[in-house]
C-alpha cells in the first residue's frame, strides 16, 4: 500500500468524518472518542516498526488512530468490542481500498481483546499493539502484552497519564511499582507525550499519556519467572515494609535473608536488582 503524501488534508476530511459520524461513546465501554488528529498522528509515529509490518491495534473506535496508521506499509488488524464502531471501521475504510487487498491491508475483527486467541493473528507472526486505550482495561492490556511478548516486540499507545508514568518510572519515584518492574524488565519504556482531556469526546476526568515500549534483546529470564513476579508483587503489595518482611512467606533460608539488601523497601531497588534478587530466591528455594 503506498503511503499518502497529503496528510494535513486528509486530516481535516477525518475530522469532518469524525463529527459526522452516527457513532456515540459507550461509558459502559470507557469510550472516548479522540478529535484531535494531529495528536492521531503523532501516536501513528511512535511506532517504529524495526522487526515487523504487522499491526494490532485496539479500540480503533472511529478510527482516527487507524487513518493514520493506513497510510504507513503494514498489515493491519483492527480489534473493536463495539458492534456500531465495527460496523462504521466497515463503511468508512473497507471502501478505500480495493477489493483484493482489503483483507491484506486491513481486518477489522469485533472480539474482546482481553479474551480473544491471539496465536491465530498475522499466522503466528511477530506484531506490533497499539491504541487509545480503554482506561477500564489498559493494566489488563499491559498484562497480556507480557505474556505473548515472545511474538511483541513493540507496543505504543496511549493511557491515562498516572498509569504512563508509572510504566515508565524510575527506582525512587513514588509511582514506581509492579508495573514499572515488570513491564521495564522486558521493555525499554518511554514516555512519549501528554494529551489533555479536551481533545476527546467525551473528555475524560484526566489527562492521558502516550507512551512506546521496545523489547529488550535479552528479554527472556534464566529461571522460573513466575518466581520473578511473585516476587515482585509480593514486595510492592506491602511496599512500606523492607524486603525482609514483605517477602516473609517466601520461607526463605536464615542464609539468603542475611543480605543487606532484605533491608530495604520495594521502590528501592533497580528492575536489575529485582531480577537477581528473585532469581537467588529461586536458587534458594531448589
Amino acid at each position: 500500500m503506498k503511503r499518502k503524501q497529503n496528510a494535513p488534508r486528509q486530516g481535516k476530511r477525518q475530522k469532518d468524518r469524525h463529527e459526522r459520524s452516527e457513532v456515540r461513546p459507550k461509558k459502559y465501554l470507557g469510550q472516548h472518542f479522540l478529535k484531535d488528529v494531529s495528536i492521531a498522528a503523532r501516536i501513528a509515529e511512535t511506532l517504529q516498526l524495526t522487526q515487523t509490518s504487522n499491526v494490532l491495534e485496539i479500540g480503533p473506535g472511529t478510527g482516527v488512530l487507524t487513518e493514520f496508521l493506513l497510510q504507513r506499509p503494514i498489515v493491519l488488524i483492527a480489534v473493536e468490542l463495539d458492534r456500531e464502531s465495527v460496523e462504521y471501521l466497515h463503511t468508512r475504510f473497507m471502501p478505500q481500498l480495493p477489493e483484493a487487498e482489503r483483507k491484506r491491508f486491513l481486518e477489522v475483527v469485533e472480539a474482546d481483546f482481553l479474551k480473544m486467541p491471539l496465536e491465530p493473528l498475522f499466522s503466528g507472526q511477530a506484531f506490533a499493539i497499539t491504541g487509545n486505550f480503554p482506561y477500564n482495561i489498559s493494566t489488563q492490556i499491559v498484562f497480556r502484552l507480557l505474556e505473548h511478548r515472545d511474538r511483541i516486540p513493540e507496543f505504543s499507545g496511549m493511557f491515562q497519564k498516572e498509569v504512563a508514568e508509572r510504566i515508565c518510572s524510575a527506582p525512587g519515584s513514588k509511582v514506581y511499582g509492579i508495573l514499572s518492574v515488570l513491564v521495564q524488565a522486558f521493555y525499554r519504556a518511554e514516555y512519549c507525550f501528554t494529551v489533555p482531556p479536551e481533545v476527546f469526546n467525551p473528555p475524560p476526568a484526566v489527562s492521558s499519556g502516550v507512551l512506546h515500549l521496545a523489547r529488550r534483546e535479552h528479554w527472556q529470564l534464566s529461571f522460573d519467572e513466575k518466581v520473578f513476579f511473585h516476587v515482585v508483587k509480593a514486595a510492592f503489595n506491602q511496599r512500606r515494609k523492607t524486603l525482609r518482611n514483605s517477602l516473609k512467606s517466601l520461607n526463605l533460608s536464615e542464609n539468603l535473608k542475611e543480605d543487606t539488601i532484605f533491608g530495604k523497601r520495594p521502590e528501592q531497588l533497580s528492575v536489575l536488582e529485582f531480577i537477581t534478587l528473585s532469581q537467588r530466591i529461586s536458587d534458594d528455594a531448589l
